[in-house]
């Protein structure tokens, strides 16, 4: 079992810190399972163990190649601790990305969705950005929902369980400002080339985008407007080679449409732009023509 995800954080509402040297035996294992970050996943680990059989547990679940935020309980994602569950998503550091992209574009949105959720940090971040907003999210996988609900009822988030819209109360049709999907996007042949931390241990519905991995993406883009607001916008994570379909499927949507590129953990996000310019005094958002790259 190996990992190469960045070293695990710990986020600023975490509990005190454990002793800066882990038990020796503990990181020993750790490093033989093929943890590249064993000395900084041991000190999480002891952490979250109450006592030597919990630890011992929690290693061997970690060493036999469970994800760290699954045995831990949590992931830390934009300063913010998500609780998880197993089973259920992980968010990733690149997505937090698709959140900045979201903030930079209605950076006072009162009605915010997240969409294909997870366990709703996207919603969270942005809950905790927008003091007051109405949020709501969706997930068809139930395990996700209930992770979710615990995650934003600190924000007074409404969960959906449900297929993307579907899922979604009519009431919201023609007033969402941000609509945050993190769409699965790996293409279903490419599906057993991902790390077995993902393979095998979260769900497949949050993984696989189908053929081209853009399935949910096309759907999601298909009937976003009918659900913003306008000028509100819409965003979702790709990879570079799906960039140019994913821009396609947003602007035969008839979104303004646009690429943001964050060279740093190589994040793709789309944006689109439900167009305003029938509105007196609301001009059309202009597309750059080249993606808009942030270090």
């Amino acid at each position: 079992m190996t990992t190469s995800r960045t070293p695990p954080a710990v986020p600023p509402s975490a509990p005190p810190p454990a002793p800066a040297r882990p038990p020796a035996e503990v990181v020993a294992a750790l490093r033989a399972a093929g943890c590249v970050f064993a000395e900084e996943e041991a000190a999480l680990l002891v952490r979250a163990a109450a006592s030597p059989d919990r630890l011992a547990a929690l290693v061997t679940r970690r060493a036999a190649g469970e994800p760290l935020e699954h045995v831990v309980g949590w992931a830390e994602f934009r300063g913010l601790r998500i609780d998880l569950a197993p089973g259920v998503f992980v968010p990733r550091r690149r997505t937090e990305f698709l959140v900045a992209r979201a903030l930079a574009l209605a950076p006072a949105a009162r009605t915010v969705v997240d969409l294909c959720c997870g366990s709703g940090a996207l919603g969270a971040v942005l809950a905790a950005a927008l003091p007051g907003a109405e949020l709501h999210a969706a997930d068809i996988d139930p395990a996700a929902v209930a992770c979710a609900r615990r995650n934003l009822a600190p924000y007074g988030g409404r969960v959906h369980h449900g297929d993307l819209y579907a899922a979604l109360p009519g009431a919201l049709r023609g007033r969402v400002e941000i609509l945050a999907a993190n769409v699965p996007y790996v293409p279903t042949a490419d599906i057993r080339l991902l790390p077995a931390e993902a393979r095998e241990h979260e769900p497949a519905v949050a993984l696989d985008g189908g053929p081209d991995g853009l399935a949910v993406l096309r759907r999601v883009a298909e009937g976003a407007s009918g659900w913003l607001a306008p000028g509100g916008c819409v965003l979702a994570e790709t990879s570079a080679r799906q960039a140019p379909a994913a821009l396609r499927a947003f602007t035969e949507a008839g979104l303004t449409a646009a690429v943001a590129v964050c060279e740093e953990t190589e994040a793709h996000v789309i944006t689109g732009v439900l167009p305003r310019a029938e509105l007196p005094g609301f001009p059309e958002p202009e597309s750059p023509e080249d993606p808009e790259r942030t270090r």
